[in-house]
Formats: structure tokens, C-alpha cells, sequence
């Protein structure tokens, strides 16, 4: 790989930016903690999914698809879960199943490509066992009344990712830490399942995994022990992928092997409605279902999209407008040039897209850049270079996961809503034989009725279009 094809990444651990340099460029790793599936997510669960399908997209282009292994799990065993299907009356296995289908549907309108695993916390149980008995074995952990914890005081380096000390922590310490913990960081690997929740036989009785295990445990499963990247939201920098590095290493031996477990860590910032933190209590929590009713998912893919990726998203309403109309310039465009063949031998790595990318996941410089391209296609003058011009928008436009529909379906709508098509065009065309007739008063009325319903016209010099209004 060429230096101008060099992927950088800001590395949480560390906190600089890195050139990235696989273990293995035919095998290059990726995991993402994904949901727990106990309602539907929510638009801040919606950026992580966007921006590491942009990653696993750059890491294709690198590296070829068949070489990137994307792995992104369902947590399916979980007190919410359990919560939730008691208010629900409903058995637990049927909530989950539920809301994981629901999950994909959101994220599918999204745009995004399915990773290349989903693996499921109860499908890896015996792993999980397993592993805490490893950690049992080397001293890493210890049970104390039925259940089993992490003993972080025996990782030198628990702190690192998120800068922070053992004595800060005992030190910050708000609730009442369990009597049977060594130590106020330790946390839980194992725990006993109470009457009516889901259990499993282990060597400590019958019980279930803490959250914190089974991202490890399905790493070591299905990646590692080590892995390329592992990434996720701002928020599980502490403690859960804190949590992750400390027994992950502790099993395989981080210190006396110098591996990593992870080698370079992604995290996205928070997300923020209208500048406040998104809250059932302040009645601003906006489920990625609900928004998907009255906006496209690339409206919210570009939104999702807009800020650099390591910065907070303050999602408001002025946000999606400026989305939809970025979008609605980007289709004008290729609307107008629909009567022209993409170059099909434009590769998305010759893009401006691509070189925008390559920095750090730089959506925001490489949406720029789409808009250029756009400008580009718009002022071309010979049918080649129109051409180019389109193939090179599509290929960028697809690293972002963008411009994905036809434009006259963007404009107008789902292609099976045959009735309107038809009482728009008939209407057009009544419209037309008013002005040249002269009947302005009646051409008026037409578009004023047109609008009415939603309907826009653009009178241009091949035609009168229309598109629902936005």
C-alpha cells in the first residue's frame, strides 16, 4: 500500500492519531459492540452502526471485501431484557427475537452493509465460562458469595484507555460498594440468576454472564485473541471497554506475550438533541423508528454523518433540513444527468471522497468533496467527461453509503404509488395546455392545487418536473 493510501485512526488508547498497519492485511479485524435488544434503538445508537459502516467500507476498498472481518454482536441476555419482558408478559427469547428483527430493520433503512458476523450473547455461554476460569486460573479472579468478579488491582494497567487510577477510583466511589468486592473496581464475570430469569450451569452454580464478558469472549471465538480495531460510542470507553482490555489481556497474557487484545480503539462522540443530552425524562428521546416515518434514512445517514465522527452531533431539526436539502442538490444533479452511463472503471479509491476518508474517517471533509464532484458533473460539458464525472460521484457517494436511490424515486416518492404518478402527470399536462392556450389563471390554479397536495413544480427547458415537496 502506497503512503497515499495510508488509513489513519485516532487511537483512544493513547489518544493520538496512528497510521492503521494490520496484524494480517489478507485478515483485517473489526468489532463493534452493537445493541442490547430490549426496545428499538434510539438515533444516538443509530451513529455508531453508520460510522463503522463507513469504516468497514474504507477497510473493503483497502484491503479487498473478502479480506475485512466485521463482527458486531447482540447482547441478549441483560437485566433491561429482563425487565422488559416482565412488564411485557412475554417470554424473554420472544423480546429479544422482537427487538433484534426490529433493530435490523431500523439500521437497514439506514443504508448500511450487514457485517460480516453478528454473534449472540447466549450463543456463547460455554466460551464465557471458559474464559472465567482462565481468569480464575491465573489469579485474575476469585469468587466470593456465588459470584464470580475481576480482580482489577491484579492488572497493572487497568486505567489505561480511559486515564484513570484504581486510587481515583476507590476514591469516586457514589454507591455502596457490595461487601464481598476486594476492591470497589472489581466487577462481576459471573452472578446468580434469580427465580424467573434466564440461567446457565457453571461450576458456580447456576447463573449468567456480567456485560462486561461477552464482547471478550465472542473476540476470542470468532477473531482473536487479538483484533485489528475495536470500536463503539464514548461511553463505553469506562468502564466496559476498560473492562474488556483488562481480562481480555489477563487471559492471553498481554504483558508476558506483548499483545494487545485490541491494537487500535474507535470511539465515537455523543450525541446531543436540539443541545441537550437525549432524556425520556426531558421528552426528547427520539427512537430511529419513529424518525424514520417522516424522513428517508440517508436524510439521517448524512445527518449521522455531518460532524466528524470524534465530536459531539447536536441533532435538531435544522440538522436533517440541512441533510435533506445537501441530498436534494446531490440527486438535482444526477437527475439532470440521467440520460448519461456512469464510467464503470472509476474506482472509489481514485475519489477526493476516498483521500477524505483515509484522515481519520473525515466525513465532513469528504461530504465537501461530494459536493465538488456534484459541481463537477453539473458543468461538464462532453458526454465523456460526464460520464467520468458521474462514475467518480457514484463510487464516492458509495463510500459514504449515499446517493444509493434513482433520483426520480427520490423526488417522487415510493415508484409503486402509481395513482398520484398518474394524477400528477395528468394534471401537468392540463397545465401545460392551459398556458398555451394562454389560460394563466387556470395554469395557476393547477400548480397551486398540485402544491396543495404536496406536489412542486420545475418548469425547465426539456419539461416540467415534479417532486414532493421536502
Amino acid at each position: 500500500m502506497s503512503a497515499s493510501r495510508t488509513l489513519t485512526l485516532h487511537n483512544t488508547l493513547g489518544g493520538r492519531d496512528e497510521p492503521f498497519v494490520p496484524q494480517d492485511p489478507e485478515r483485517v479485524t473489526l468489532y463493534v459492540c452493537g445493541p442490547t435488544v430490549y426496545n428499538r434503538v434510539h438515533i444516538g445508537n443509530g451513529r455508531p452502526v453508520v460510522v463503522f459502516d463507513v469504516l468497514f467500507r474504507v477497510l473493503r476498498e483497502l484491503y479487498g471485501p473478502d479480506h475485512v472481518v466485521y463482527a458486531r454482536n447482540i447482547t441478549d441476555v441483560d437485566d433491561k431484557i429482563n425487565k422488559a419482558a416482565a412488564d411485557n408478559g412475554e417470554p424473554i427469547a420472544a423480546l429479544t427475537e422482537r427487538f433484534t428483527r426490529a433493530f435490523h430493520e431500523d439500521i437497514a433503512e439506514l443504508g448500511t452493509l450487514e457485517p460480516t458476523l453478528e454473534p449472540r450473547a447466549t450463543e456463547h455461554i460455554q466460551p464465557m465460562i471458559e474464559l472465567i476460569e482462565r481468569l480464575i486460573e491465573r489469579g485474575h479472579a476469585y469468587v466470593a458469595d456465588d459470584h464470580v468478579l475481576f480482580d482489577v488491582t491484579s492488572y497493572p494497567e487497568y486505567g489505561a484507555l480511559s486515564g484513570r487510577s484504581l486510587e481515583d477510583m476507590q476514591a469516586g466511589a457514589r454507591v455502596e460498594v457490595a461487601e464481598y468486592k476486594r476492591h470497589a473496581g472489581d466487577f462481576v464475570l459471573w452472578k446468580p440468576a434469580a427465580a424467573g430469569e434466564p440461567g446457565w450451569e457453571s461450576p458456580w452454580g447456576t447463573g449468567r454472564p456480567g456485560w462486561h464478558l461477552e464482547c471478550t469472549a465472542m473476540i476470542r471465538s470468532h477473531l482473536g485473541p487479538m483484533i485489528d480495531i475495536h470500536g463503539g460510542g464514548h461511553d463505553l470507553v469506562f468502564p466496559h471497554h476498560e473492562n474488556e482490555i483488562a481480562q481480555g489481556c489477563a487471559a492471553e497474557g498481554c504483558q508476558e506475550h506483548g499483545t494487545h487484545y485490541a491494537r487500535y480503539w474507535v470511539h465515537n462522540g455523543h450525541l446531543t438533541i436540539d443541545g441537550e443530552k437525549m432524556s425520556k425524562s426531558l421528552g426528547n428521546f427520539q427512537l430511529l423508528h419513529d424518525l424514520l416515518r417522516h424522513y428517508p434514512g440517508e436524510v439521517l445517514r448524512l445527518a449521522l454523518l455531518s460532524r466528524h465522527y470524534r465530536a459531539p452531533l447536536n441533532f435538531s431539526e435544522e440538522t436533517l433540513a440541512q441533510a435533506r436539502n445537501s441530498l436534494n442538490g446531490l440527486y438535482r444533479v444526477l437527475r439532470d444527468a440521467a440520460d448519461i452511463e456512469p464510467d464503470p472503471l472509476v474506482a472509489a479509491a481514485e475519489t477526493p471522497v476516498f483521500a477524505a476518508l483515509l484522515d481519520d474517517l473525515n466525513t465532513p471533509a469528504a461530504i465537501t468533496a461530494l459536493h465538488r464532484m456534484s459541481d463537477a458533473l453539473a458543468t461538464a460539458t462532453d458526454n465523456a467527461q460526464r460520464a467520468r464525472r458521474k462514475g467518480e460521484l457514484l463510487s464516492g457517494a458509495g463510500l459514504l453509503g449515499l446517493l444509493q436511490q434513482d433520483p426520480a424515486a427520490w423526488f417522487q416518492g415510493d415508484a409503486g404509488d402509481h395513482e398520484l404518478a398518474a394524477w400528477v402527470e395528468e394534471r401537468i399536462v392540463a397545465r401545460q395546455a392551459a398556458r398555451k392556450d394562454r389560460d394563466f389563471a387556470t395554469a395557476d390554479a393547477i400548480r397551486d392545487e398540485l402544491t396543495a397536495n404536496g406536489i412542486e413544480l420545475e418548469d425547465t427547458p426539456d419539461g416540467t418536473r415534479w417532486q414532493r415537496a421536502t
